[in-house]
């Protein structure tokens, strides 16, 4: 094993450990999203003057809800990178997720840009399988 290939399974690694690591920083809204039930539901005593809450429940339901979703997104999206990179297939894919990894700090800008720092080498995109063309094209 090279050291390319080496990197490429440290990475692997890495990536598995920042995707979990995303996904249960995904989890935090879930405190929102209970609050915005509660409200829905009237499970918090309404003070004279407070009428209309349910807008205010509704509004956090929604919001937790997608951030939520987005975030479990990233993280799937995360862990899938690190087994392609283990795998060493779906080039473009593994930089395009390091590009975007790099938004969120601190973990995903060291990480992403360490794999764009790898992927850029031409030995590592060469270990990469190629891609397969489809039986319709000649």
């Amino acid at each position: 094993m090279n050291q390319d290939e080496e990197h490429l399974r440290l990475l692997s690694i890495f990536h598995y450990v920042v995707g979990g690591i995303t996904a249960l920083f995904a989890c935090f809204p879930c405190i929102h999203l209970a609050v915005g039930i509660a409200l829905v539901s009237g499970a918090f005593p309404v003070r004279p003057g407070q009428e209309g809450m349910e807008f205010v429940g509704v509004f956090f339901i929604v919001i937790a809800s997608v951030v939520i979703l987005l975030g479990w997104s990233l993280a799937v999206a995360i862990l899938v990178t690190g087994r392609f990179l283990a795998r060493q297939t779906h080039y473009t894919y593994c930089f395009v997720v390091a590009a975007i990894e790099c938004i969120f700090m601190p973990f995903g800008t060291v990480l992403g840009v360490f794999t764009i720092i790898l992927l850029s080498r031409p030995l590592v995109k060469a270990l990469f399988d190629p891609p397969e063309k489809s039986p319709f094209i000649r």
